[in-house]
Order: C-alpha cells, then sequence, then structure tokens
C-alpha cells in the first residue's frame, strides 16, 4: 500500500476544524471563483484523472448482492493506494469515503450493509484530494435489468449534462447552464433539483462560483479561461423538485414522493477557445 503523501494530507489537515468543519471554505478566497495558473490547472488534471480512474473502478462492482460498505471499501484502497486522500471522508462528519445514492435517494447516501438488488439504480460520487488539489465526479448506473422508465431517467440526466457542457466556453453565463438543462428534464417528464448547485473545486473542496441547474435562475457571473468548477445535475422523475426528505444523518436527501432520482457529474476547465472536461473517460489507448 501507498502512503498517503504527507504535503497533501498536512495541508488538507490545516483547512479543517472540530466536526470536519472546512475552515478554508470560509474565506473571502472560496468565495471569488479562482483562475488557476499553467501548474495548478495541470494537478487539476493529474487529480482529475485519478478519480476518472477510481469511479470506473468501483462502476465495475456494481452488482445485485454487492453492499454499498463493499464499494466504499473499494473506493477508499484505490484512492489511498494512489497517495491520495478521499475528499467526503469526515468532511462536515461525512463517515465514508464514497457517496452511494439508491434509488430514489437524491444525493449524499452513506455507504452502508444494504445490499443492491436487481432493478436499483445506484449513483456514485467519487471525490479525491492530491497534491493539494480535489477533482469531483459522479455517474448513476443500472443494478442488473431495469426498467424503461428508470433506464429514460439515466439517459435524460445524461444528456442534462452533456447539453449543459456545450454551453461552457469564455464569456458564457453561469445562469444559462440551467437554461440548457431543465427544458430536456421537462420534456422528459422530470424535473430538476434546485437545493444543490455544481460548484467551483480546486484546492477547495466545494466553492465559488456556485451553478444553479435549473432555468431562470439569477446566478452572476461569466466564465474565463483557468476557472474548473462542476456542473452536476439532478434530475427527479416527475414534477417534485423541491420537495425533498433529509434523513436524521444529516446527509442522505431523499425524492418526498419516493420517485427514483439519476444525477451525473464533471469536473470541468475553461480554455481560451471552449472547455475541458477534465474527468472525461479515459480512452483505452490512453
Amino acid at each position: 500500500m501507498v502512503s498517503i503523501e504527507k504535503d497533501s494530507l498536512r495541508v488538507l489537515s490545516s483547512q479543517i476544524e472540530v466536526a470536519g468543519i472546512p475552515i478554508s471554505e470560509r474565506t473571502a478566497d472560496a468565495n471569488t471563483p479562482k483562475i488557476l495558473k499553467p501548474d495548478e490547472i495541470e494537478k487539476m488534471r493529474v487529480v482529475s484523472r485519478m478519480g476518472r480512474e477510481i469511479l470506473d473502478l468501483a462502476a465495475s462492482y456494481v452488482k445485485p448482492g454487492i453492499t454499498t460498505d463493499e464499494i466504499d471499501a473499494v473506493v477508499h484502497e484505490a484512492t489511498i493506494s494512489r497517495g491520495a486522500y478521499p475528499s467526503p471522508l469526515n468532511y462536515r462528519e461525512f463517515p465514508k469515503s464514497v457517496c452511494t445514492s439508491i434509488n430514489e435517494t437524491i444525493c449524499h447516501g452513506i455507504p452502508d450493509k444494504r445490499k443492491l438488488k436487481e432493478g436499483d439504480i445506484i449513483n456514485l460520487d467519487v471525490s479525491v484530494y492530491y497534491d493539494g488539489f480535489h477533482s469531483d465526479l459522479n455517474a448513476t448506473y443500472p443494478v442488473g435489468k431495469i426498467s424503461d422508465e428508470d433506464a429514460k431517467l439515466i439517459t435524460t440526466t445524461r444528456k442534462c449534462l452533456d447539453e449543459a457542457i456545450k454551453v461552457c466556453k469564455p464569456g458564457a453565463l453561469f445562469r444559462d447552464i440551467g437554461k440548457a438543462i431543465e427544458p430536456i428534464a421537462k420534456e422528459n417528464g422530470c424535473s430538476v433539483v434546485r437545493t444543490y448547485t455544481g460548484h467551483g473545486v480546486h484546492k477547495y473542496f466545494h466553492c465559488a462560483p456556485n451553478i444553479p441547474h435549473y432555468a431562470k435562475n439569477k446566478m452572476p457571473g461569466t466564465m474565463k479561461p483557468g476557472m474548473t468548477f462542476t456542473i452536476e445535475p439532478m434530475i427527479n422523475l416527475g414534477p417534485n423538485y423541491s420537495a425533498e426528505h433529509h434523513w436524521p444523518d444529516n446527509w442522505t436527501c431523499t425524492t418526498i414522493d419516493g420517485n427514483k432520482s439519476a444525477q451525473f457529474e464533471e469536473t470541468l476547465l475553461i480554455t481560451e477557445t471552449g472547455v475541458e472536461v477534465l474527468t472525461a473517460p479515459i480512452k483505452a489507448d490512453a
């Protein structure tokens, strides 16, 4: 096993106080969209590729009968073996190394001993900290054979993200991301969760800018080369976009009507000419 890079862990530890609250995310610096320098962009590429490798590995274990605790162990070991740290672990007291959100769980599901069943859908949300920078990505997967309705939900959610990414380029407005997402969701009988947003990500796990996923939002700001942020639409079956139920664990968020929810997320870099998906799937010959 490779040990976690000591300098990275020391920096991360210095940013955390009691109860896992990140001190650094409260600063003015974290609340101002950051333009990364070339060396910082390269570090983001490295940690983003690492995150993609770990997510793809975890996804290969998705099948009926496996527990989400077992998937968490895969993610944890894969992260530590790369000399990195799982960003969610102990962040605001989150107890595990990956979020596993099943069926009606919108986001932030905590791994446990529940076995996946044929017909479930599951979102795996992987975040990695390495060499001073975080990456963040997720995807929703079928467990065995799923219903046509659930398959359409997954396809619709991925399309929402892909169309939103096409908006991204220098000078584009952050608020226009939601304008690209919500019509796709609605025309497919779905709704966009409004409570949670995409976010800036680099040396801070969560920072400015916030990225709403619904239309007619009032988010100010324009995209500039060197910015890195996530887009991560959460899409529910049916019309309930704002009715959510939060569990007593202070993390798990589910649809109030029990309808299923799906999500996809990528970490993006605004370039001089457009956008680079830092967490994009790795080509076979890469």
